[in-house]
């Protein structure tokens, strides 16, 4: 960093910072393949999130000019004192001349201010400059995701799917059905990593309310009568039209655990992937924790998707 480069780390201002925000976060992630930019009132949106905490955004600027974001969330819904490096990013110009670590030192303050025990950060698995940050801060390797994906020009049958559920689909409106959904979704995830109970209204804000994926289904795995799974796809627009591709995705999963093993995993992806292709999607993606306590790898991998990227989940305690 030059010397009459005047650097300065803020604190967000939320009604004020939005374009400033992104300004660094899509050259930064906006760029990717599996995202597209995004726009004020996207991230607006977001910001209705019943889970979302606006406290301890920061903003770099060089020169008045932003050039790199983080934030330090706290999950307010999560009783463990745990503390999540989300949209940590410094534009290419300005990489390597110590602004990342000062924005990473700049983080952990924050969440040593507030309270954490335990911080979680993530890398791609391309980004070695991040991923050497990190671990020269003290984190260790705590997970690996992957991005999966899988051309819908044919949909297998015949892989051991279970022919005795019914699927249901759910009605967007109906409030029982999104309470049903919600306390299947705590069902099927409370054994996984980060795990904690999520409300009802987050629920229904990501149903009705997702500014990313609008168009979406849901359906219920039935088996007599008794919702013991579920699924749902569904496509952002924006990202479509931004990438040129007609992609989907299945958005979520789930499968009680004593019915576990049956095929009904597999009926529903099966059946996850016909209603993207009806929407006209000639692809889906998917994202997976690669150590999930149910194999679900072992599942996506069955019914023909394959990684095509990964995430690193790093984490380190603090005083």
């Amino acid at each position: 960093m030059k010397e009459d480069n005047l650097l300065k780390i803020r604190r967000f201002v939320q009604g004020k910072d939005e374009e400033a925000w992104l300004s660094v976060w899509n050259v930064v992630y906006g760029q990717r393949w599996d995202l597209a930019p995004m726009t004020v009132d996207e991230m607006v949106a977001t910001e209705k999130s019943p889970d979302f905490e606006a406290e301890g955004r920061f903003i770099v600027e060089v020169n008045t000019q932003p050039v790199g974001i983080v934030h330090a969330y706290v999950d307010k819904l999560r009783e463990e004192k745990k503390g999540f490096v989300r949209n940590f990013g410094v534009i290419p110009t300005f990489r390597g001349q110590g602004i990342e670590e000062k924005l990473a030192e700049t983080a952990l303050e924050e969440f040593k201010r507030r309270g954490m025990k335990v911080v979680q950060s993530v890398a791609d698995g391309e980004q070695e400059d991040v991923i050497r940050l990190w671990e020269n801060l003290g984190f260790k390797l705590v997970r690996k995701f992957s991005l999966m994906t899988r051309d819908l020009s044919e949909v297998p049958l015949g892989l051991g799917e279970n022919m005795e559920i019914v699927l249901k689909p759910l009605k967007r409106d109906a409030d029982e059905d999104l309470k049903k959904l919600n306390w299947l979704d705590n069902e099927c995830f409370k054994e996984h990593f980060n795990w904690r109970p999520s409300p009802v209204e987050r629920t229904i804000y990501f149903v009705r309310e997702d500014p990313f994926f609008k168009q979406q289904e849901w359906y219920f795995a039935l088996l007599d009568q008794e919702r013991v799974g579920y699924i749902g796809v569904g496509f952002d627009e924006t990202y479509n039209a931004e990438r040129n591709t007609k992609c989907g995705w299945i958005l979520d999963i789930g499968v009680l655990k004593p019915h576990r093993r049956t095929g009904i995993g597999t009926m529903l992806m099966i059946h996850g992937m016909r209603r993207l292709k009806a929407m006209g999607m000639t692809s889906a993606m998917l994202g997976v924790d690669d150590w999930n306590v149910t194999k679900a790898m072992h599942l996506y991998e069955k019914v023909g998707f394959k990684v095509a990227k990964k995430d690193l989940a790093y984490e380190r305690s603090i005083e």
